[in-house]
């Protein structure tokens, strides 16, 4: 993705799920996906579709995670 792209993305998790800590960062070696943050925890990825320009976010929640 691009860097204006990733900026953009970045400033709407902020919004939507008002917190100030998330963070989107470029993928090495990927550029159709980026990396999501919460502070220095990683929790999930946003692919563009190509096809038609949406993004979709994906997050995976691990069963230890919700004990």
């Amino acid at each position: 993705m691009k860097p204006e792209e990733i900026r953009k993305l970045a400033a709407y998790f902020k919004r939507v799920f008002q917190n100030p800590a998330i963070d989107v960062k470029a993928r090495p070696r990927k550029e159709d996906s980026a990396e999501v943050y919460v502070g220095d925890e990683f929790i999930g990825l946003v692919y563009k579709d190509e096809e038609d320009g949406d993004y979709n976010f994906s997050m995976a929640i691990l069963d230890i995670d919700l004990n």
